[in-house]
């Protein structure tokens, strides 16, 4: 498409009356090229407000235009302008203005998208691309697919197209800029940007030759590096932060989709997920349940705590996790895990306890199990409460003992609410023998052991169930009937 020819007004009323008997694609074409060549005024991305505007429309832009995150970085000493943000935070319209800036004061731009498609249909075709901010500033340009050749007319800048499938084409040409599109999907990035710095070596921008990376971030060395890099200004965003210019369908699907969840930090606020190599639990394991089945559909429900070891402002967190139980499907229903005293966590635990209509709460004896049993005794006689207690002696490893709770994620058999971010994130940084104890973990584990030790392989713990109320005599109002001991010895 060439949005260069000057067009007289019997040109224009010509055009537009055969265009109505064009497909609808050619007329829309058709009709922006009218505009553009009748615009008196032309948009600017860039306001006079600078880096303090909020991007919404105001007088002298009354249309969307950058916000402060979305402007040039300070300074010229930098190499890579790194946006690395959550979907829909308006990488793409960023880095395209941001091209069409420089075609101003340079000539040969580099685009690099994962595929030629995705250069095509995304960097230029698309909603955000390189076409329509042309279009929107009325800005004549021409678009040559079958090259990738991207002409600015009115000062004849270039933009040359590659795919990240094939590094070995940027070797040789030579650029004033680049811009790189989701560096993280390039299964050969590190090929690919080897290559293009090489080109990188025509002058022109202030402080030499610029990079514009645009992405959703991974955990993959090469974004980790580029994030740190001294020469990379990086940029960090999140999808909220754009949502007044978003389809509201687009909106309201990402994020039923992300929020809430562990993904949904990159997703959405586009932030690193640390899933370590060595770590038993991986990001695909995770599952969420769409809506989460509601207590009187559990078959029985625990609260599970595992006590920090000391009180303190360096102690750890008491894990504190509510598991449930439906036929041979686990739930992960709450996180209350945090820094509490012993008065504080057994408060918690109980309040939890009642809230969810639990059937007991579980604790490990190895570690401070007969602490835990005479805190709550002491809570519970104080407050007049009532729950039901089960102490577990582990007889295996942290690593063993999570290994079967580990298989039953992989088998898609446990499901997470909503918004348990911080457990995830333990649960994909958790390598065994490493690092300090992970409470949320140690505390997870507990609670599905006991929910699932009747079809869990092997004897992970020593359970012994005991029913306490307030004035010492075992039993449970809430639950008649109850065993009153288990000890599988």
């Amino acid at each position: 498409m060439s949005a260069s020819d000057n067009l007289g007004s019997d040109d224009i009323a010509t055009l537009l009356r055969e265009a109505e008997n064009w497909p609808p694609e050619l007329k829309a074409r058709a009709v922006e090229l009218v505009r553009q060549q009748t615009s008196t005024v032309r948009r600017v991305w860039y306001c006079q407000r600078g880096r303090d505007c909020d991007g919404q429309p105001h007088e002298g832009a009354d249309y969307p235009h950058a916000r402060g995150n979305q402007w040039p970085p300070r300074g010229n000493d930098w190499l890579t302008w790194f946006i690395r943000s959550g979907r829909g935070f308006g990488k793409t319209r960023s880095a395209a203005e941001w091209v069409r800036y420089i075609s101003n004061k340079v000539g040969r731009i580099a685009m690099v998208g994962r595929r030629g498609v995705d250069v095509r249909l995304t960097m230029v075709e698309g909603e955000s691309g390189l076409e329509f901010v042309c279009q929107n500033a009325g800005i004549p340009y021409t678009w040559r697919p079958s090259t990738r050749e991207f002409i600015f007319e009115e000062t004849g800048a270039r933009v040359y197209g590659f795919s990240g499938e094939e590094p070995d084409s940027l070797r040789g040409p030579q650029f004033h800029a680049a811009w790189i599109d989701e560096p993280a999907h390039i299964d050969l990035i590190e090929e690919v940007w080897d290559n293009l710095l090489f080109g990188l070596r025509l002058p022109g921008l202030p402080g030499g030759a610029k990079v514009i990376v645009t992405g959703t971030p991974t955990p993959i060395p090469f974004i980790k590096n580029l994030s740190q890099n001294p020469r990379t200004r990086l940029v960090t965003g999140s999808t909220y932060d754009n949502l007044s210019n978003l389809d509201p369908t687009f909106r309201q699907a990402i994020l039923d989709a992300y929020e809430g969840t562990h993904k949904g930090q990159q997703e959405l606020y586009g932030e690193i997920l640390m899933e370590l190599k060595d770590s038993l639990w991986k990001l695909d394991m995770i599952s969420y349940a769409d809506p989460m089945p509601d207590r009187s559909e559990m078959d029985r429900v625990v609260v599970s705590i595992d006590p920090a070891g000391s009180v303190g402002q360096k102690s750890d967190e008491t894990g504190i996790i509510a598991v449930g139980i439906i036929g041979r499907i686990g739930y992960v229903m709450a996180d209350i895990t945090g820094k509490y005293s012993p008065e504080g966590w057994a408060r918690a635990a109980i309040e939890l306890h009642e809230d969810l209509r639990a059937d007991a709460i579980v604790a490990e004896k190895n570690f401070g199990g007969d602490m835990v049993r005479s805190n709550l005794e002491h809570y519970m006689e104080a407050s007049g409460r009532h729950a039901r207690i089960i102490i577990t002696t582990a007889s295996r490893s942290k690593e063993l003992r999570a290994e079967p709770i580990v298989g039953l994620y992989e088998q898609g058999r446990i499901m997470h609410a909503r918004g348990l971010v911080k457990l995830e994130e333990e649960m994909l940084g958790w390598v065994p023998g490493k690092g300090k104890s992970p409470n949320r973990v140690d505390s997870l584990v507990h609670g599905f052991t006991e929910l699932f030790r009747s079809s869990t392989p092997g004897a992970v713990a020593r359970p012994v169930m005991r029913r306490l109320t307030t004035n010492g005599v075992f039993g449970n109002p809430k639950r008649p009937g109850a065993r009153s001991i288990f000890d599988p010895r």
